[in-house]
């Protein structure tokens, strides 16, 4: 089907849709509602997310787009503080393409930054604010930046891991930090703030790239996910047709910035549609539900982990007493799904499945608990996406005899896989890949279902049950999800091998009763009587606290597969009970800060949800999400 045709028969399915819409066919309207706000993004390709603020500037003037306790700014304040970022770029010689790195906590300022320098073709990478040493200076590494914009608070870190950058950028702080490197704040507090004139205006479309954001894939360390003026705008519009945005509405946002969702989708989809965002800097569970009642919030963006902390949080009348009319995110379980919907009183959850990288995009718009949605029978001539067997040994998709991929039935987890669509006009089902090359090929099935197709591995297992409706299952591969973020277990067990008497090491993420996600484990070879205090202060130097592993198993040698490959599947089975072998268990115990052996005693509360549950008491009520 050609662009034009796409077009032509997205007009008719939305005619349709809306001569046919009841008033309690809530899911067909925001079908539509999506489809209508994002049609016109291919035909418009110089019509960036920069430029909607710029319009919004003229349009709503003082309306407020970005609030928090520390600053707020109008649609106007916000295009002005761009417009300046977009001159400092301009100085410094920063040309289409060019990298700048981001290392700052949630504010209002984060977004300023980023439209402004992507106004005039620069591209800015998010890089996560939890890193330290090796993992932050790979993370610089593989973005390349020419510069790099650091918030005063951290700026100690980028000056520990300076000796590991392969190539050094000039680094500019934000904010009273060290007199070493020069205060961008300054500078652009000085910079003209109106709107560019013609001859500082560059053509920059939606093909271009505008931001790196870093996600774990599922192989390897952190890789840099493309994300292009176009992908934005997808993002941003969609979920606004299916939030049903609108000027009066007001989105709770304490996701970090430097993620997809907290950064991209939960501040877009408000701002393109006139409405305002308010941004806190971390999640607190004591504080979420008197924030949301505070500043009269009427959307708030979620994780699951997120939802599971503030169910643990003792009654209070702001539980009730907001103006909540919609919850968006993911990761929600159907263990907690009803439970949290009634006690918060939550009129609409919706709960969605997608990557930053990928091309698999699903909506849960009728709210069956615990699923990441269905393709509308409407919509199927655009869902190009299946599940297929998936082979754990061989992290591959299984092929038959004719080696093609094998479909699953309903019910049977397999990997979910999105067809490559060569027609520009269907921005959602792009995959833009990675800064490196041969990350993002191997991310490609071909000769999949016929010799020549393509397709995109998310690297998720999905299954499908007979109504239609899908549910997320797990990660696979070498990547696994802790406290609401990805980890990359190879990355954890190279920090771990750099540990002297270390001989090797392989990691795997665990269940653990009460808790999303999986805890990280590591098995380690060692050759000799290893120093626990020495290798947790190890790791806490060169890991953030998500990716340290939590249990430690000790080992004379590790599985491994017939051509010498480290396999896991065993090893995740028994997980951290010590009657299931005879290895010395170890656990991270954040209380006392010392690994402590597992005994059957403490296994046993684990399995009660002891450990969950210190967690909760711990560190539930200001703890990032």
């Amino acid at each position: 089907m050609s662009g034009k045709d796409l077009q032509r028969h997205d007009g008719d399915r939305l005619e349709a849709m809306t001569r046919t819409a009841t008033p309690g066919s809530r899911g067909a309207s925001a079908w539509a509602r999506a489809l209508s706000r994002t049609a016109t993004i291919a035909a418009n390709p110089e019509r960036t997310l920069p430029q909607i603020i710029e319009e919004l500037a003229d349009a709503s003037g003082n309306a407020p787009a970005l609030l928090s306790d520390g600053e707020s700014f109008s649609y106007r304040t916000l295009a002005s503080r761009a417009a300046r970022y977009s001159r400092w770029a301009l100085e410094q010689g920063i040309a289409q393409g060019d990298v700048v790195g981001l290392l700052m906590p949630n504010r209002p300022e984060y977004m300023a930054i980023w439209l402004g320098i992507t106004r005039v073709g620069g591209v800015v990478a998010l890089i996560n604010t939890n890193l330290t040493g090796q993992s932050l200076a790979s993370a610089v590494n593989t973005a390349a930046p020419a510069h790099l914009i650091v918030a005063a608070g951290l700026v100690e870190r980028v000056k520990l891991a300076e000796h590991q950058l392969a190539d050094t950028p000039t680094i500019w702080v934000h904010g009273d930090g060290d007199d070493r490197f020069p205060r961008i704040d300054r500078i652009v507090d000085r910079l003209p703030g109106d709107a560019l004139r013609d001859h500082e205006r560059r053509r920059v479309t939606i093909d271009e790239r505008a931001l790196y954001i870093y996600t774990s894939g599922t192989t390897g360390a952190s890789k840099a996910a493309i994300v292009t003026h176009a992908r934005i705008l997808q993002w941003s519009h969609w979920f606004a047709g299916l939030m049903n945005t609108c000027p009066d509405d007001r989105m709770y946002d304490c996701l970090p910035m430097y993620h997809s969702v907290g950064g991209v989708l939960a501040t877009g989809a408000l701002l393109v549609a006139g409405g305002s965002v308010v941004i806190r800097e971390t999640f607190s569970a004591r504080q979420f539900w008197h924030d949301v009642v505070r500043w009269d919030c009427t959307l708030f963006q979620y994780i699951g982990e997120l939802c599971r902390y503030l169910l643990q949080t003792g009654a209070h009348q702001d539980d009730t007493r907001h103006r909540i009319r919609l919850c968006c995110g993911n990761g929600l379980r159907p263990d907690i799904w009803e439970g949290f919907k009634e006690r918060f009183r939550i009129p609409q959850i919706l709960e969605f499945y997608a990557s930053t990288e990928g091309n698999v995009s699903l909506v849960n718009v009728d709210g069956e608990p615990g699923s990441v949605g269905r393709v509308p029978p409407f919509l199927g001539y655009r869902f190009a996406a299946a599940l297929v067997k998936y082979d754990a040994d061989e992290n591959l998709p299984v092929r038959d005899a004719r080696g093609f991929c094998v479909r699953c039935a309903p019910q049977e987890a397999g990997e979910a896989i999105g067809r490559l669509v060569e027609q520009p006009e269907r921005v959602g089902t792009r995959f833009e890949g990675y800064t490196n090359q041969a990350a993002s090929d191997t991310r490609i099935v071909r000769d999949a279902f016929e010799p020549g197709d393509a397709w995109v591995r998310t690297g998720d297992l999905l299954r499908q049950d007979e109504r239609g409706y899908f549910y997320f299952v797990d990660r696979v591969g070498d990547t696994f999800r802790w406290k609401g973020e990805n980890v990359a277990t190879s990355e954890v067990a190279d920090a771990i091998c750099a540990f002297p008497g270390i001989k090797d090491a392989t990691v795997y993420g665990v269940a653990i009763p009460g808790s999303d996600g999986r805890a990280g484990m590591a098995a380690v070879v060692t050759d000799a009587h290893v120093d626990l205090p020495a290798l947790r202060s190890h790791l806490i130097d060169r890991l953030p606290d998500y990716a340290r592993p939590v249990f430690l198993r000790l080992r004379r040698d590790l599985p491994v597969t017939t051509t010498f490959k480290h396999t896991k599947q065993s090893l995740a089975h028994e997980g951290c009970n010590p009657g299931a072998t005879s290895d010395p268990l170890y656990f991270d115990d954040p209380d006392r800060g010392q690994f402590l052996p597992v005994d059957k005693a403490l296994y046993d509360r684990i399995r009660r949800g002891a450990l969950a549950q210190r967690r909760r008491d711990r560190e539930p009520h200001d703890q990032p999400a």
